[in-house]
């Protein structure tokens, strides 16, 4: 109870200690004012509700957890929503559930549980007991955390549900005797063969008909591969707002009257004061913060800090010398040295070897101080053997977090490290290696590399535009907008003014931006509007300053793709497939292929070694049914007319070598069992999704 008692000082202790927080978050950025919409469900799977406020929860954790986009947060937030309800009713269905035990040994595999102090007995063991004793009270002192618990208790449940329904079938996906045999043969097994092939361009296209109504009919038989989403395209010209000439030598002269001391009336004490410049203040901290638009850099900084552009520039001045004024990106920037430290920024890596109660060492080592001393020697001796091995010796050997990166600590300056190790490090030249002690334990340290830092003072302005350059631009995208309405036409329009029209196709409803232009989702759901037609144009503003016009010139809805599209894809199959039928009657009554050869003067092809695994054949390409067909008859024996890939063929075995019997098949049946069951969650998802009735109501939240 002594844990318990200490975590009473403490009520957020507790909510970190339980949760993994996975799902305790503010909501706000993507659905600000989302609450305020209608409590419909956001979508349905099968039925069953996905609630608005799960799914911000998932898309706020995405966004906060890999630093996802909007974007991307809301679209995998969606797909793992999908994922876990198709799977948790298929769960369902066949009664799998998670028990008792099954959440204590999630639970006790689990490291934010197993490696926490305050459930780990004296033989430094996770004991369920104690995690089980700590809920019990939570319950009756910090009620909100024992909710905030109970409600990750159920999450976890499903988890531990899907974990098992993946195991069931994983278990099911086996290989055989009889299927290693099969793909042995298919990969051994060699055919020598004759065939003959009447290809489909030796038919003009011209006199095969083909109509509209066929093209859509094979569409529809095929749904799943001509099926579009409904999309926008549009038009549309942009307007950025720019800094103008003028408003760049206005603000050089801005940076200049920074730079210089002056006399300014201060209207608290009654009297002229000296007011100083960037060149002549004592105290560039309240300066920069005053006057910058970047407040004042404290850190000392490498080269690679800077832009290519200026990075030499700056690095070559000495201490109190000054650069500038000078464009960087959207600012003007005027630099000065404050100081310089040779080899200032250093790279090492390490191998930490630990022992029991050193600073931040896990409760898995067991080893005593001076155990690690000896180990520490001689993993030193095994380095500086062979110091070309240091990061596979760190994978190896090394306690530190920074094992996984081959014990690589990436730049730190002296101050960033505890003060022994900081010591070794700036004191010895690069590729030195040697042993350090400090609170963490024995470090074998190898220096990979050092550079210069400089730390300098900027004084930078923002280039924006003017207030006068901003009424120009609107009063510019004012006159096309007027021309548009009279035109209706952007093109048009755009031509009058000299300006340039892009286009963005296939524009979703879920879109956040569009090609070369990010957060227009104003723009995206003015496209989806059920009162938007083809032909209207909107102005809409910019994130970064300005107006993009844009004119909506075509409504692509769900179902099948367009016919253009269908068409160009489609009817070359069905031309071939006519031309296939076209061929066959004519020949129908040829038995062997020196006939066929023959009566179409085409020559007869002997193709060797052809195996089933690989069914590409000589001059003629894939054409699997062909040879199919071939390793389906005896020897010297002729196929019937067989529609292939490129033509109409007909094939005759000459002579079929068996492969011998292998010693053993097992090692191709676990092969086959590797392959089967790789990517098997993959496709069981899609599988699910696809079958699965859908209903997406997200656009109707943001």
């Amino acid at each position: 109870m002594a844990v318990l008692g200490n975590l009473r000082k403490n009520s957020f202790v507790l909510i970190s200690v339980i949760g993994m927080a996975l799902f305790a978050f503010v909501i706000a950025g993507v659905f600000d004012g989302a609450d305020n919409q209608s409590q419909d469900p956001v979508g349905k799977i099968n039925g069953e509700k996905i609630e608005f406020i799960d799914y911000k929860e998932n898309v706020e954790f995405f966004k906060k957890s890999y630093n996802y986009s909007d974007q991307q947060a809301i679209d995998f937030a969606w797909d793992q929503m999908i994922r876990n309800k198709s799977l948790l009713q298929q769960a369902d269905k066949i009664g799998i559930q998670s028990s008792f035990d099954h959440l204590k040994d999630y639970l006790s595999k689990n490291p934010n549980f197993n490696s926490d102090q305050r459930f780990i007995n004296d033989a430094g063991i996770f004991e369920y007991s104690m995690f089980v004793d700590f809920i019990l009270e939570l319950k009756d002192i910090n009620p909100e955390s024992y909710l905030f618990w109970k409600n990750q208790e159920e999450k976890f449940n499903e988890t531990i549900r899907i974990n098992n329904y993946f195991n069931l079938v994983l278990s099911g996906i086996n290989s055989n005797y009889h299927e290693a045999k099969k793909s042995y043969e298919s990969s051994n097994d060699l055919a020598n063969i004759t065939y003959a092939k009447i290809p489909y361009s030796s038919i003009p296209d011209s006199i095969v008909k083909v109509d509209k109504s066929d093209v859509i009919k094979y569409a529809e038989e095929n749904i799943d591969d001509y099926s579009q989403e409904s999309t926008r395209n549009i038009k549309y010209v942009v307007f950025n707002e720019l800094p103008s000439v003028n408003d760049k030598k206005e603000l050089r002269l801005s940076l200049n009257n920074l730079l210089y001391e002056k006399i300014e009336y201060n209207s608290v004490s009654k009297l002229n004061e000296k007011v100083p410049g960037f060149l002549t203040t004592d105290s560039f901290d309240s300066f920069l913060n005053e006057y910058s638009d970047i407040s004042f850099d404290t850190l000392y900084r490498p080269k690679g800090y800077y832009s290519s552009e200026h990075a030499q520039m700056i690095f070559n001045l000495n201490n109190g010398q000054t650069y500038g004024p000078y464009f960087d990106g959207e600012f003007l920037k005027y630099s000065k040295m404050l100081d310089k430290k040779f080899d200032g920024n250093a790279r090492a890596s390490h191998i930490l070897i630990s022992f029991k109660n050193a600073e931040g060492a896990s409760p898995q080592i067991k080893r005593s101080k001076e155990d690690a001393r000896k180990e520490a020697i001689r993993v030193l001796r095994l380095v500086k053997l062979n110091p070309s091995n240091f990061s596979i010796y760190a994978l190896e050997l090394s306690d530190g977090p920074s094992k996984s990166n081959g014990g690589d600590l990436g730049f730190f300056q002296q101050d960033m490290m505890v003060k022994p190790f900081s010591d070794f490090v700036f004191n010895n030249s690069v590729e030195k290696i040697g042993l350090v002690e400090t609170i963490f334990g024995f470090h074998i340290i190898k220096i990979t590399s050092k550079e210069d830092v400089v730390k300098v003072a900027t004084l930078a302005l923002k280039n924006v535009a003017s207030e006068r350059t901003s009424d120009s631009i609107f009063n510019i995208t004012s006159k096309l907008e007027i021309d548009i309405s009279e035109t209706l036409n952007i093109d048009e329009s755009a031509k009058k003014f000299n300006y340039d029209v892009q286009l963005a196709n296939d524009i979703k409803e879920l879109d956040h931006d569009i090609p070369n232009l990010k957060s227009q989702r104003s723009l995206v759901q003015w496209l989806f509007n059920d009162d938007t037609n083809a032909g209207d144009y909107r102005k809409f503003n910019l994130s970064n300053g300005g107006y993009i016009l844009a004119q909506l010139t075509e409504i692509n809805d769900d179902g099948l793709i367009g016919y253009d599209q269908l068409k160009s894809s489609i009817l070359p199959i069905l031309i071939n497939e006519s031309k296939a039928k076209i061929i066959i009657e004519k020949n129908k009554n040829f038995t062997t292929i020196e006939e066929l050869s023959k009566q179409n003067n085409i020559d007869l092809i002997d193709v060797a070694a052809l195996n089933q695994k690989n069914p590409v054949i000589s001059q003629a390409g894939f054409e699997p049914k062909v040879l199919g067909n071939a390793f389906s008859l005896d020897e010297n024996v002729n196929s019937g007319l067989i529609e292939g890939s490129s033509g109409v063929f007909m094939v005759k075995l000459n002579s079929l070598k068996k492969a011998d019997e292998p010693n053993s098949l097992k090692s191709i049946e676990n092969n086959l069992k590797f392959d089967f069951r790789k990517n098997f969650d993959f496709n069981i998802i899609s599988s699910l999704k696809k079958s699965a009735d859908i209903s997406d109501n997200r656009s109707s939240y943001f």
